[in-house]
């Protein structure tokens, strides 16, 4: 057994999709980054890599890469399976929570942890993701950004 974490944080901008845990939530902003932008599943990503001693997402998938430009965040993270699987690991559980002020995530929480759950090969009760704010605190306080932190314990097979 091996537990990692993983941290990520994107700035919310206009003319961007808001992507979440691989759901796309109908918001007049989205986060701005290389690929969709997903905070979430990058910071799941991270947990998963650093538990397994396999560095971060930024050294497999790097944002100078035109592979990796608009590339969907699931892909990354079966991606990121898959690694885990070459080294002899699978998912154990994922405990994720999500630093927003707006939009109010807890509706689509259900719907993420249905798409990660597929995209992992994990039962949906194995993921956790909780929703706060910052109470108007730092920059998501501000509705600058999204941040979001990941832990997670992967067993080997």
């Amino acid at each position: 057994m091996r537990v990692g974490f993983g941290f990520d944080v994107h700035r919310l901008v206009e003319g961007r999709e808001l992507w979440l845990g691989g759901v796309r939530i109908d918001y007049s902003l989205g986060l701005l980054g290389h690929s969709d932008a997903d905070v979430l599943i990058h910071a799941i990503c991270d947990a998963l890599l650093g538990a397994a001693g396999l560095r971060d997402i930024g050294y497999h998938f790097p944002d100078t890469s035109g592979e990796y430009k608009d590339i969907r965040s699931t892909i990354l993270l079966e991606r990121t399976v898959a690694l885990l699987r070459g080294k002899g690991y699978r998912v154990g559980n994922i405990d994720a929570t999500v630093c927003a002020e707006q939009p109010k995530l807890n509706p689509h929480i259900p719907a993420m942890q249905r798409v990660l759950a597929d995209v992992m090969g994990i039962p949906e009760g194995d993921i956790s993701i909780k929703a706060t704010t910052t109470e108007r605190l730092g920059f998501t306080g501000r509705q600058e950004g999204i941040s979001a932190y990941a832990v997670c314990l992967i067993e080997g097979v």
